[in-house]
């Protein structure tokens, strides 16, 4: 159900076409909700049919071009609807923690390798994060109003960099934990 939530908001914030979309969801949104090319297309033509969004008029009618979409009242209220409404987070799943569980009675076979790769992987998205900061949210001086739409954003970027934060320390205190395990069980 957010797939379509995700797209309202990117509309609000600008309207676009789905292949704008979709490259505003590989630099942006889809950080945290990714969705495919056609996803995002597929969505478009069922929020268009619900009467949330509409194609805006070309400037010349010409076979082939890409149609740009903006959000319509009731998709401003669908939008606000969903967003004050309760949501229970989801079940957390991961399959490197699953795979570190089975790797305990099967042997952990591989199981060091794909930490170190994992650590990597993390220590790369943090510094990615890390530099989306410096670039669009620099310190600001004591008492400078910021617009509450930078803050909310700046918001979602700091729930990055802590989860990111979080996954370095861990995999580099599983690393050591696994360190001083047995040579068998590894």
């Amino acid at each position: 159900m957010s797939l379509p939530h995700a797209i309202l908001t990117a509309l609000l914030e600008k309207p676009s076409s789905g292949l704008e979309l979709t490259r505003r969801f590989d630099r942006s949104i889809g950080y945290f909700w990714s969705a495919t090319h056609q996803q995002i297309y597929r969505e478009l033509g069922r929020l268009e049919a619900e009467g949330h969004i509409r194609a805006l008029p070309a400037e010349q009618p010409t076979r082939g071009q890409k149609k740009s979409y903006e959000v319509l009242p009731a998709g401003r209220a669908e939008l606000a609807r969903w967003t004050a409404a309760p949501q229970d987070p989801k079940p957390y799943r991961d399959t490197l923690l699953l795979r570190l569980r089975a790797s305990a009675v099967v042997g952990a076979e591989g199981i060091e390798a794909d930490l170190r790769r994992h650590l990597a992987l993390h220590q790369r998205q943090l510094t990615e994060y890390q530099e989306i900061e410096k670039r669009d949210f620099p310190p600001r001086p004591s008492g400078m109003a910021t617009d509450p739409q930078d803050r909310l954003q700046h918001l979602v970027l700091r729930a990055g960099i802590d989860l990111e934060t979080f996954w370095t320390q861990w995999l580099t205190h599983a690393l050591t934990e696994f360190a001083e395990l047995p040579d068998e069980t590894r």
